[in-house]
């Protein structure tokens, strides 16, 4: 907001929105309703706002003893409009979910035996290495956290590094992260869901800028009155990109705390 030309009161408007509004808006929406006349101004104020979207010091998730944290990795992105069959240009994220258990007796305690998704964290990941996954598990779930991935090798050092890792064999068969990482697995298909349908997909270099703004809504699901004074409150403390990083992609957006600095 400092040294911005844009009246405050628009500012307070524009991150009431982003923070309210269920699904999100697209540029589009937003320029519509914050009556902007440029489509790249409603762009701007979205990535400012987006930076204050991640805490610098956030913390990480799990280290409960009555729950367990799934992790996995998904390609998200496609073919670029134009550029035919050969022109992929997929990002590799990884993801690491909470899983909590209902009260018995609520009214969805039987969905998922009762599972349901605590707090996410979202990253793109360079690779499916050790040192690449490793290290976003290090930053992201608390030491010692019961940890549940499939048993891809760049999982495979979680135990040494103080992990309660428990590897579930696939043996082939894509049903079965389905069925033992239903979780991760249900965040994973909301994200491409409101990617694709809200965004209508997004560009590789501002893809985490989206990642946050989705685990910013996803973890506040619960407290929709308290994510407007949440982005006010983290706001005060975060960098925005100016116009030149954020459109010559210098800009690097803030992920899970430590990770790929």
């Amino acid at each position: 907001m400092e040294r911005s030309h844009i009246p405050l009161s628009t500012w307070f408007w524009a991150a009431y929105l982003v923070s309210s509004q269920t699904p999100g808006l697209s540029a589009v929406q937003f320029q519509r309703q914050l009556g902007l006349s440029r489509y790249e101004t409603a762009f701007g104020i979205l990535h400012k706002l987006r930076a204050a979207m991640v805490r610098p010091d956030q913390d990480r998730i799990g280290g409960h003893p009555d729950q367990h944290v799934e992790v996995d990795e998904t390609w998200v992105g496609g073919r670029t409009r134009g550029e035919g069959r050969g022109g992929h240009h997929k990002v590799l994220v990884a993801a690491a979910v909470e899983v909590r258990h209902r009260e018995p007796g609520t009214a969805q305690d039987n969905r998922r035996d009762g599972r349901y998704a605590g707090r996410v964290r979202l990253a793109i990941a360079a690779d499916r290495s050790a040192e690449a996954l490793g290290g976003f598990v290090k930053s992201a779930v608390e030491l010692g956290t019961l940890v549940i991935t499939d048993d891809w090798s760049g999982y495979g050092g979680l135990r040494k590094d103080g992990y309660d890792h428990h590897a579930i064999a696939q043996c082939g068969d894509p049903e079965v992260p389905e069925e033992f990482l239903p979780i991760v697995r249900l965040v994973f298909s909301n994200l491409k869901s409101w990617i694709n349908g809200i965004h209508h997909g997004v560009s590789a270099k501002h893809l985490q800028a989206y990642l946050n703004e989705f685990t910013f809504r996803f973890n506040r699901r619960f407290y929709p009155f308290n994510a407007f004074r949440s982005l006010l409150g983290i706001a005060g403390d975060a960098t925005a990109p100016t116009k030149t990083e954020l459109y010559s992609g210098e800009w690097r957006h803030p992920k899970c705390s430590g990770y790929g600095r």
